[in-house]
């Protein structure tokens, strides 16, 4: 990987994951964006899906389909989540959708 992509590719993955979905969070809901924030924000939550995987944790592995909660599956049923009439359930599912995201962006950086 460029080093210069290897300096990005942390930053953008963590800020990806930890501040943007208050960013999303205001566009949810601006008149209660932190309570919003925070439930896009718990979506990362898919990521206990690490702990059956062996090793738990490997830098040179994509999420995107290795994991249970990160397969097509689960991007369906996020997707269908949205169809419920709860505003947090959406800030949910589009938290989850944003995570996959997120980690797609970090697989394709680790491709260079």
């Amino acid at each position: 990987m460029d080093g210069g992509i290897e300096l990005l590719q942390p930053f953008l993955h963590y800020g990806g994951h930890w501040l943007v979905p208050f960013a999303i969070g205001w566009l949810i809901r601006r008149e209660d964006w932190l309570r919003a924030g925070l439930i896009v924000a718990s979506a990362n939550l898919i990521d206990l899906d690490h702990l059956l995987a062996d090793p738990i944790f490997d830098p040179e592995r994509c999420s995107i389909s290795f994991h249970l909660l990160h397969g097509w599956e689960a991007v369906v049923v996020y997707a269908v989540m949205i169809a419920i009439p709860r505003w947090w359930m959406r800030a949910l599912s589009i938290g989850a959708l944003w995570h996959l995201a997120v980690d797609f962006g970090d697989c394709q950086m680790m491709a260079l």
